[in-house]
């Protein structure tokens, strides 16, 4: 019995090991280093002149108007991004949930941008924001004057949104869809018996049911909008006037080209408290909503 269980954690080791080695190597003494980093003034151009500041760079950076101006422009992004991402994803899985017939062609055709590279997107839709591009044609035929769109500081950041919209959509969708198809049929049935209409099938059923899935999709594409790079890198890059200068955009700027890399593990050390207290609510309002469903059913039960 001690062989066999000595033999077990051997083997539980040699699977769990390299994975183990992998985190402490890319992803636990980064962490450690960033953190140590963020209380120092490390310049990567001559570290030898590091100095302990202390609090120095997080006081600093809450005075610097650039890194504030990424700030909010990311929150901006995110506000805009949540609702038109997720009630889009939520009426595309509702609507091909419907379809009888070429389902998954339909599944498959939303769901090509999202296994596209950003930056392939991001090109693409520079040429459809362009002044000669498809959609300024098309406002111009329609009587309306051609848009600035990425050219312009009030502009750019919706502009991005929507195309990171398009983009990201589809994978909400497919998680929005896993859930649809959950749900029993036989509490659609009991709500046509009782003459429910669309509406309050859709608000007694679906949504309960779809709740903790709400929360999971909240939370990623929240955290994924708050990672934006790539699109202002490769559309914008930053401008016009830093209007689409983000958080990360402010990090690597700052560690891989201004070299900085006190200040940029400092930002890095911010931006991953905002990741944190998004889990922690996640994991709350999943948690809750979890526990209420599992109430519920074992009384109906």
């Amino acid at each position: 019995m001690m062989k066999k269980k000595k033999s077990n954690a051997i083997m539980g080791m040699a699977f769990f090991g390299p994975a183990l080695v992998l985190l402490t190597i890319f992803l636990f003494i980064p962490m450690i280093l960033t953190l140590v980093f963020s209380f120092t003034d490390y310049f990567a151009l001559s570290p030898g002149l590091t100095h302990f500041v202390g609090f120095e760079n997080y006081g600093k950076l809450f005075k610097d108007e650039l890194f504030m101006q990424s700030f909010f422009n990311t929150v901006k992004f995110v506000l805009i991004i949540l609702p038109c991402q997720g009630l889009g994803a939520l009426g595309l899985a509702l609507l091909i949930n419907k379809v009888t017939h070429c389902k998954k062609y339909f599944k498959v055709a939303f769901f090509v941008p999202v296994v596209m590279s950003l930056a392939v997107v991001s090109t693409l839709w520079m040429q459809i924001y362009s002044p000669e591009g498809i959609l300024n044609t098309i406002l111009s035929n329609l009587g309306i004057n051609a848009q600035p769109f990425i050219h312009s500081a009030s502009q750019a950041l919706p502009s991005i949104a929507l195309m990171s919209v398009w983009q990201g959509v589809g994978y909400q969708m497919i998680i929005f869809l896993g859930g649809l198809q959950a749900i029993n049929p036989a509490l659609y049935e009991a709500a046509e018996m009782d003459h429910a209409s669309a509406w309050q099938k859709f608000k007694d059923i679906t949504l309960p049911e779809l709740k903790p899935l709400c929360v999971f999709v909240f939370i990623t594409v929240t955290i994924g909008a708050f990672r934006m790079i790539v699109q202002p890198m490769v559309m914008t890059g930053g401008g016009p006037s830093h209007s689409t200068y983000t958080m990360v955009y402010n990090i690597y700027e700052t560690g891989t080209v201004n070299w900085e890399i006190g200040i940029a593990s400092t930002m890095a050390i911010v931006f991953a408290i905002f990741v944190m207290i998004l889990t922690v609510i996640q994991s709350i309002l999943t948690r809750d909503k979890e526990d209420k469903h599992v109430n519920k059913k074992a009384k109906n039960g």
